[in-house]
Order: structure tokens, then C-alpha cells, then sequence
């Protein structure tokens, strides 16, 4: 089910994007998930904003699996965070944490600053489209 090869969309005079692309295209089933956050399957949140990072990220490939879907069929992802300074400031600390969970995928991605989710612990929301 996971044989569906997503084409990058780069205009040829624009400067390569870095983290993420700039359109992605593919033919197949349309997944569409839920915003997941960083708590991991016992509500539980790691204290930090990576480490939550990361689990929202493991949610998100573990709903996707149950589609048989994987990391490289992810051609969106919507993220929420709480500090958009701290998600500026550990950007480094994040790629070695994307490169462990999502390999070397990088889709289209857009994050967005908001005040708070709803659950209070929350530092982050990651919505995700696939296409299988």
C-alpha cells in the first residue's frame, strides 16, 4: 500500500527550500489526520518542546500505519505551537529529531504561532495529509 511515489513541486528559478518542499503531488487514497500532540499512549507529555515534537510525529506515523501508510506517503503537515520562538530557537535541535522519525521525507509544512491548544501541557499539533 505504500508504493505511492509523491513528486516534489519546484519551480526551477525559485531557491530550494530547506526542511521542507514547496508543493508535493501524488496519485492514491487521501489520508487525512487528526492534529496529533506530544503526549505519548498513557496522556503522559515529555517536558520539553523537541521531545514533544517528536512524539506528536510518532502519533502521527502510528494512526498513519493503521491506513498502511508510512513517513514517505506524508505529502502535508500542519503545525501548532504554542512558542514560535522556542520552535525558531531549536530548529537545529529539531532536524536530528526529524531525520530519526521521518528519515529523509520532508513534504509540505506550515507552522503557525497560536496562544494555546487544548490541552494544557501541549507545546505542539501536527496535523498530517498522506496520499497511498
Amino acid at each position: 500500500m505504500t508504493d505511492t511515489k509523491l513528486a516534489v513541486l519546484q519551480p526551477p528559478h525559485w531557491p530550494r527550500p530547506k526542511g521542507y518542499a514547496n508543493g508535493m503531488m501524488g496519485d492514491g487514497r487521501l489520508v487525512v489526520l487528526a492534529g496529533q500532540i506530544g503526549w505519548d499512549e498513557a496522556g503522559v507529555f515529555p517536558p520539553s518542546f523537541v521531545a514533544q515534537t517528536a512524539q506528536a510525529l510518532r502519533n502521527i506515523l502510528t494512526v498513519l500505519a493503521e491506513a498502511g501508510g508510512t513517513a514517505e506517503n506524508i505529502a502535508r503537515l500542519t503545525w501548532y505551537v504554542t512558542d514560535i520562538a522556542a520552535y525558531r530557537e531549536q530548529a537545529r535541535e529539531l532536524g536530528p529529531v526529524w531525520r530519526e522519525v521521518m528519515g529523509r521525507n520532508y513534504p509540505t509544512m506550515s507552522v503557525i504561532g497560536v496562544s494555546a491548544l487544548v490541552e494544557p501541557e501541549a507545546m505542539v499539533e501536527i496535523e498530517a495529509i498522506a496520499i497511498l
